[in-house]
């Protein structure tokens, strides 16, 4: 199968808002074997709307819009839909009868423009929302079929989910099973990776490798296919332990894993606590660890500590200590980590300091941090020369220190 995406919304023109849900829906068909041809983005405008229908249609087997589905006039994806396949559009009682109980349960009156959420073309698979209100639906013509989803970026995953994918697998040659499975990376760049394995990813027909760059890290999707399960699964084991042999120290993770939820796994099955005493990242770390659910049994808490005052204050650190040293130095990140550790009596005590940029800081250029651990087996600290951007260096501060989190041996309880 080959497909295409349409994301519907002046608003994405304009750009208010950005196109993730055309990433996600682009990872997701390819990790089931469906090539996405091309991105489509189109405003709310009826005659442009149904001139990208009609030509991704003459195209792909498979054209997944994402937006259109709300209550006001300017969504207008199902009737222009209606139009297109000249079938007319009809209740689906399921959806209406979830949206009257929602209003009745907030106090309000459910009007014309609501129940057009509940509208499915007549003759189409409709996929209940179970994350939202509106409906969506497939509906087949000429060849190719139409899969509407909400735009909202939650309710469109929920929708693929639970019924767009297994919708979509089930039309797929049933005699082909694809798998897929995605081998996430840290420390290495795109570049080097592709290098490492141009002559796999230049010759590997069945199965395929495809490397992608996302912030801050790498992931290789694997993908196979085969008369059965298990046979995909074996072709994709032995692609899998190969790159593991080359570029096992780089492989932090596999499908959703990140580097924040493996810290957590780690600390867990490890019995350890941890606590965070942040400069340049301003409370970031602590925010990405917490955002990981289980954090509460392993987090014991972060002091976003920006200035020398809150160092001084918060962390409890001596000035003329301060003044001696810098903020900006190995001594100032241990001292830091020992700090919090105490403060919030954790098993492991984690900083960092440094120059997020542009400008320098004492002496010292953007890209220049400097991370401290402190457990009782002792305190270390490592010393980054990043480069990119003020949010780049920051956000892969904070994944270099979960890497060194996890490479640590001998923490106990």
């Amino acid at each position: 199968m080959n497909a295409e995406i349409i994301a519907v919304g002046s608003e994405l023109l304009l750009g208010q808002i950005a196109n993730t849900n055309g990433q996600y829906l682009s990872a997701e068909l390819a990790g089931i074997g469906i090539n996405v041809y091309r991105h489509t983005v189109v405003g709310d405008n009826w005659n442009r709307l149904r001139d990208s229908l009609s030509e991704a249609g003459e195209r792909a087997e498979v054209v997944i819009l994402t937006g259109g589905l709300g209550p006001t006039e300017d969504d207008l994806t199902k009737e222009v839909i209606s139009e297109f396949t000249g079938r007319k559009l009809i209740v689906h009682k399921k959806t209406h009868d979830n949206m009257k109980e929602f209003f009745d349960r907030i106090g309000k009156v459910m009007t014309a423009s609501n129940v057009k959420q509940a509208h499915y073309t007549e003759g189409a698979e409709v996929f209940y929302n179970k994350a939202g209100l509106a409906c969506g639906m497939a509906v087949e013509e000429k060849g190719t079929w139409f899969i509407l989803l909400p735009g909202p970026p939650r309710e469109m995953k929920s929708m693929f989910d639970h019924d767009v994918r297994p919708f979509l697998q089930q039309k797929q040659d049933s005699e082909k099973v694809v798998l897929s499975r995605v081998l996430r990376f840290f420390g290495i760049g795109e570049s080097s990776l592709e290098e490492m394995f141009k002559d796999l990813i230049s010759t590997q027909t069945n199965p395929t490798i495809a490397p992608l760059a996302a912030e801050g890290e790498v992931t290789l999707r694997l993908t196979a296919s085969a008369g059965n399960y298990v046979e995909a699964d074996e072709m994709l084991e032995k692609l899998d332990q190969m790159i593991q042999h080359k570029a096992g120290k780089y492989l932090y993770g596999r499908g959703s894993d990140s580097l924040a939820s493996n810290t957590v796994k780690w600390l867990s099955d490890h019995s350890l606590t941890l606590a965070a005493a942040e400069s340049l990242t301003g409370g970031w770390f602590s925010k990405m660890i917490t955002d990981i659910s289980g954090a509460s049994s392993v987090f014991r808490g972060g002091i976003t500590a920006y200035t020398k005052i809150a160092k001084v204050h918060a962390l409890g650190i001596n000035e003329e200590f301060l003044d001696q040293h810098g903020m900006v130095s190995k001594e100032c990140a241990e001292k830091m980590a020992e700090q919090v550790r105490s403060i919030m009596n954790s098993n492991i005590g984690i900083s960092f300091t440094g120059v997020a940029g542009p400008d320098p800081l004492e002496g010292k250029e953007a890209g220049t941090v400097w991370v401290g651990i402190a457990s009782a087996e002792g305190t270390s600290s490592h010393l980054l020369n990043l480069a990119g951007v003020r949010e780049q260096i920051r956000r892969v501060s904070m994944y270099h220190g979960c890497r060194l989190l996890m490479e640590r041996k001998g923490d106990s309880e």
